[in-house]
């Protein structure tokens, strides 16, 4: 039995060790006060990026193999910051794109477009042509980029800027309680490990 004991804690406690090195103002922040989520249901996951961010550009390979492997139970949601006036037409064209559910076309290759092609887009136009070439509706694009439900996702989206606090992208929000930075947790892939520790912490206090 002791023998058995022994290999037990042997297989547990690397996880174990892993669990207590991720600690509140160390590696996230509790939020003073929680963000309401989207589908209270699920436990959110919230990645606040820019796409003029280099940062961003190197975490999306990161993040789209950690979405791809979520179980049901996570609602991950993507939020385009807006930290100047140059930054607002990059975060209409994501919104517009993302109401036309055309994500899948336009994300990655505005990252690539940006940081590789060094593209530079100043507004509708520019993200229109663009956009059309990938396959998108022009004029349904350019319908969708002034509209009201666009305007009411940049006001939303500032409003969460506000309320999680976020002062440098990329970063992250479980379940509109706890925010992560790399800086904080030791890089972008370590980034996500505390993501994951976090949301078994909420999955557990649902139980």
């Amino acid at each position: 039995m002791k023998k058995i004991g022994f290999i037990l804690i042997a297989l547990f406690l690397p996880l174990l060790v892993q669990a207590e090195d991720y600690r509140e103002g160390v590696h996230y922040v509790k939020l003073t006060t929680p963000v309401r989520t989207i589908d209270q249901s699920k436990v959110e996951v919230v990645e606040m990026f820019g796409y003029p961010c280099p940062h961003c550009n190197s975490f999306e390979p990161y993040i789209k193999n950690w979405n791809s492997n979520q179980a049901d139970d996570v609602n991950f949601v993507r939020i385009p910051v807006v930290f100047g006036r140059s930054w607002e037409p990059m975060a209409r064209a994501f919104y517009a794109s993302e109401l036309m559910k055309t994500l899948d076309k336009t994300h990655e290759a505005t990252f690539h477009a940006i940081h590789v092609e060094r593209r530079r887009f100043s507004g509708m136009n520019d993200f229109s042509e663009f956009y059309a070439n990938l396959g998108l509706d022009r004029g349904q694009f350019d319908k969708m980029y002034n509209s009201f439900a666009v305007n009411m996702k940049l006001k939303q989206g500032d409003s969460k800027l506000r309320g999680y606090g976020v002062e440098g992208v990329p970063a992250m929000i479980v379940n509109g309680k706890y925010r992560i930075s790399a800086q904080m947790a030791g890089g972008q892939q370590e980034m996500l490990k505390v993501v994951n520790f976090l949301i078994e912490k909420e999955r557990s206090a649902a139980e």
